[in-house]
């Protein structure tokens, strides 16, 4: 029996090189958002009130301004019940993200949680240099070229930034490398601001130069110290053992 050449077999990717998506299940877009909503709710106490003056305000005034413009009630209604629940999901979103913000700001790995979110095709590597203090770089790989992040005290992150600058240009020729220490002070960039400051970068390589730089990477090897968790610390996790697994190299 010949096989249909338009079919393709589950997990293969397409003529573009692009996995093909496939649809979450049915009602687990609702259960992630209602995860999140309860997550955000414990953080945030006053969020229930918020999305409320949201959904009135959106409803009253969309209804108002179609009322006056002679628009018929029974278009007018539902327009202003979706404003509504426009304006209350963009106060959830808003809110959730400086919830989220603040839980982790100033614990290890938080610059890793913040880049693994960015959308787009960025090649992020966590804790490619660590110090004894729990100070970290990560890189980032993406058109703009080499990004490399310092999170920690900043006279202990610029020495490790330097370091590592110095392995990637062996590898990476013209490519342009940015290096960020992360911070409020002046000259450095916030973690809230920091997936924005990355996205905005000028595009300097093509989709195949990042390809190929990042073979070149991962052939460089990453740091001699254990990575970092995945994503930031839990607050009041204990950081000893690998603490203790950082002091014995």
């Amino acid at each position: 029996m010949a096989k249909d050449p338009k079919a393709a077999p589950k997990g293969t990717r397409s003529a573009r090189g692009k996995k093909a998506r496939t649809k979450p299940p049915r009602g687990e877009r609702w259960k992630q958002m209602l995860a999140a909503y309860r997550i955000t709710r414990k953080r945030d106490r006053w969020l229930p009130l918020w999305m409320a003056l949201a959904f009135f305000a959106g409803l009253g005034l969309v209804l108002l301004v179609l009322t006056l413009l002679g628009g018929p009630i029974y278009l007018a209604i539902p327009v202003a019940v979706m404003a509504g629940v426009l304006g209350l999901m963009i106060v959830f979103g808003r809110r959730a993200q400086k919830a989220a913000f603040r839980e982790v700001e100033g614990q290890p790995g938080a610059a890793g949680w913040v880049l693994q979110g960015i959308r787009g095709d960025w090649r992020v590597t966590q804790g490619v240099a660590l110090s004894q203090q729990m100070d970290a770089v990560h890189r980032v790989l993406g058109r703009p070229g080499v990004i490399l992040i310092g999170e920690g005290a900043p006279h202990r992150v610029r020495g490790l930034l330097a370091q590592e600058k110095k392995r990637v240009a062996r590898v990476s020729g013209d490519t342009p490398i940015y290096d960020v220490v992360l911070g409020d002070e002046e000259g450095q960039v916030s973690l809230r601001a920091l997936s924005k400051y990355v996205v905005k970068l000028p595009r300097n390589l093509s989709a195949a130069q990042v390809n190929a730089l990042d073979k070149r990477l991962q052939a460089l090897g990453g740091s001699k110290t254990p990575p970092l968790p995945k994503g930031p610390m839990p607050k009041g996790a204990r950081l000893s053992g690998l603490e203790r697994t950082i002091r014995r190299r």
